[in-house]
């Protein structure tokens, strides 16, 4: 491994996809303490360098080959090609830990990296990415789902608190059901309110997502509340 990073503890962290996602989480994870070594090209540089100004664009061997924790951000049928070609050249580093954060994988995709020494870590954020900055506050309002083998099951746990959210632990056999639910409350709240605007500007209403802003916020967080078990009285 390249010379470590290190400020009192911290860690040199790679970004292996420049999305929504991954720089944001870089964004989060340096606000913790860490150093951010690169990150990859990807969907739209000018916003990922305005979330991380002044980090390398680097190819991903380079990221990994910098870095104590790379974190994999690409979308969910490019990550087993992905890990396992970096794991063919030879570029996952003994010790090194590799997080990844697609709902719908756990650890099992990290096999190739884990077989030659790295350390396998699933993370996803539960929140809708945009891409920005204000994704930093969100992320310390919400919940990361976590799986790990259980000897670093600690380690993934913090990282989901660097980051910015409560980690909950999720089983590697139940991360399907997992990315399920995920996938059913955004895509239907999305189809949904997609339907509703529609039908209110086809009867004149003017600006119909603000018109529903407050209605739709209060009734999911109506039932949210109902869905959430009643705090026990002490």
């Amino acid at each position: 491994m390249s010379e470590p990073v290190r400020r009192d503890g911290r860690l040199g962290v790679g970004i292996i996809g420049a999305g929504r996602v991954g720089p944001v989480i870089g964004a989060a994870l340096a606000g913790a303490g860490h150093a951010i070594t690169g990150i990859t090209s990807g969907s739209d540089d000018d916003r990922a360098s305005a979330v991380l100004p002044d980090v390398p664009v680097l190819d991903a061997l380079e990221v990994v080959r910098r870095s104590e924790l790379v974190v994999v951000a690409v979308p969910h049928d490019q990550l087993p090609s992905l890990i396992a070609g970096i794991a063919e050249v030879g570029g996952w580093q003994l010790g090194q830990l590799v997080l990844h954060t697609d709902p719908g994988h756990g650890i099992e995709v990290l096999r190739p990296a884990a077989e030659r020494g790295a350390i396998p870590l699933a993370v996803h954020p539960a929140i809708t990415f945009t891409g920005n900055s204000i994704d930093l506050r969100q992320l310390r309002a919400g919940y990361a789902a976590v799986t790990a083998p259980a000897a670093v099951l600690p380690i993934a746990q913090a990282l989901a608190v660097e980051i910015g959210c409560e980690p909950v632990v999720i089983a590697e056999g139940d991360r399907a059901d997992y990315a399920d639910a995920i996938h059913t409350v955004t895509e239907f709240s999305r189809s949904i309110i997609a339907q509703s605007t529609a039908r209110l500007s086809e009867i004149g209403v003017e600006n119909a997502g603000g018109y529903l802003s407050a209605l739709v916020q209060s009734a999911v967080e109506g039932a949210l509340r109902d869905a959430s078990p009643p705090t026990p009285l002490l």
